[in-house]
């Protein structure tokens, strides 16, 4: 379940994959080398998690202490940065490409960005956990403040979470994602539902490459409905290059959705989708469609 698991080499299916960035010490290489890309979809998910988390924590569910945000496939940590400070995607850019970054050993720049997060930390700072194979990722995110709590388990492989974040998924009331939707199934969901004692909400950004159907359907068992707006859509980054944008284009026609304008132009795109709770009148047992489909 990593942050996304694309890098430099190429997918069979055209799709590239930069698997060398998201388990680094550090994340100086994940900024240098997504940046270029124009890599975006955290700085859309920003006021999108915001929103989803003080929501969340104003409902009431009979359960103590505010609900916890579970990032899944958190990487470094980008999404809690923006969710809990005063900071945004291009500051992060800034601050990890900048000259005095490129300067410091690790252990500098842990001691650095823990003083750069405390300063500006909001006061309305949710709990956040963060789950991600990425050992290495999860740590430095940890380290320098950004996650409550890191967890590694495969819930891909793993029929249910280790001790650790089954404990941990007795506070969670919301999940959020942006990196991991083209690699999750709804193996995770089930363990990750299976283990929580609150109402979850799940908030997910997910590439228009890929059919979230089966993960909404999933959601579906566990009582929640999933809306989405297919006519919405939040750009990702820049292709690599015309293999890749092919590759898209393709993967896209094949889920009955038009490419024209977004894909077409040069550019992954994501959809969001939101599930919570279903209400009485809902039929959970309903195969899932994207609100505005038939």
């Amino acid at each position: 379940m990593p942050a996304g698991t694309d890098g430099p080499d190429s997918t069979a299916s055209g799709k590239s994959r930069f698997d060398d960035i998201y388990d680094q010490p550090d994340p100086r290489a994940y900024y240098a080398r997504l940046s270029p890309l124009e890599y975006e979809i955290p700085h859309h998910a920003q006021a999108v998690f915001r929103r989803a988390a003080a929501e969340r924590a104003a409902t009431t569910d009979g359960a103590e202490g505010s609900p916890v945000v579970l990032d899944a496939c958190c990487s470094y940590g980008i999404n809690a940065a923006l969710l809990n400070h005063d900071l945004t995607l291009a500051d992060l850019y800034a601050h990890y490409t900048s000259p005095e970054a490129r300067r410091l050993s690790t252990g500098e720049l842990t001691a650095w960005d823990k003083a750069f997060y405390a300063e500006h930390r909001r006061p309305d700072a949710a709990p956040v956990i963060g789950l991600d194979v990425a050992a290495r990722a999860v740590r430095y995110a940890r380290a320098v403040g950004l996650l409550d709590a890191a967890f590694t388990d495969n819930l891909e492989q793993e029929p249910s979470p280790g001790p650790g974040l089954g404990r941990a998924m007795a506070d969670v009331g919301l999940i959020t994602i942006t990196g991991g939707g083209s690699y999750l199934t709804r193996r995770t969901f089930d363990a990750l539902l299976g283990a929580a004692r609150r109402p979850l909400w799940v908030s997910a950004f997910v590439l228009r490459t890929v059919s979230y159907a089966d993960i909404a359907d999933a959601l579906a068992a566990h009582g929640l409905r999933t809306t989405s707006d297919p006519t919405r859509t939040y750009p990702q980054r820049l292709f690599t290059d015309a293999r890749e944008r092919q590759y898209a284009i393709e993967a896209v026609r094949a889920l009955g959705a038009d490419p024209e304008g977004r894909e077409s132009a040069g550019r992954f795109h994501t959809v969001l989708y939101e599930s919570r709770p279903a209400s009485p009148t809902d039929t959970a047992a309903a195969p899932w469609r994207p609100e505005g489909h038939p």
